[in-house]
């Protein structure tokens, strides 16, 4: 099963990128971040023209994740579970349940916030963040289900995992 994921920037502005992509690449399944756009906005007829089922969560005008699929999908959760019962004002995850020949699958796609700049409530809100994905992720393993939690994890843990390191110093 291949399994991808694209930090679109903006679906609607590529619309006709993703189509090919998907023509090409042929992804089972798909989990797109940074939308910017509602779910009555997204290019819908385009991705299931080419085949692929379509769920959303929206926003306008940043954030939004999507996951598509060549296979139905049952979908979980619409938000990143948080144990104080609070939701998210923000679309950043989007969970869903895939039946292969090897079982159940449960793919979460998300895209996790930047955070910057430290020190401001950004950052706080980006590492409690981290933390609700740490206790899904080990709620997941728990359940000893395969799953994937794929998307824009918004972290650069090197210097190698940036272009210029001068310029993200002291960067979230």
């Amino acid at each position: 099963m291949k399994i991808a994921s694209w930090n679109v920037n903006s679906v609607r502005k590529r619309t006709g990128n993703l189509v090919a992509w998907l023509g090409k690449a042929k992804p089972d399944i798909v989990v797109l971040q940074e939308l910017k756009a509602q779910e009555e906005q997204f290019p819908r007829l385009e991705v299931e023209a080419a085949g692929y089922k379509c769920e959303i969560v929206g926003q306008k005008g940043f954030n939004g994740v999507a996951l598509l699929s060549l296979h139905p999908v049952e979908i979980t959760a619409r938000a990143l579970p948080d144990a104080k019962g609070g939701g998210d004002e923000q679309s950043r995850y989007i969970e869903g349940k895939v039946q292969t020949p090897h079982g159940p699958l449960t793919v979460g796609g998300l895209y996790l916030p930047n955070g910057n700049p430290v020190g401001t409530e950004k950052f706080t809100y980006k590492i409690a963040w981290m933390d609700r994905l740490i206790e899904r992720a080990r709620t997941l393993l728990a359940s000893e289900e395969m799953f994937v939690l794929g998307g824009d994890y918004n972290v650069c843990p090197t210097d190698m995992d940036v272009y210029n390191p001068a310029a993200f110093a002291d960067d979230a």
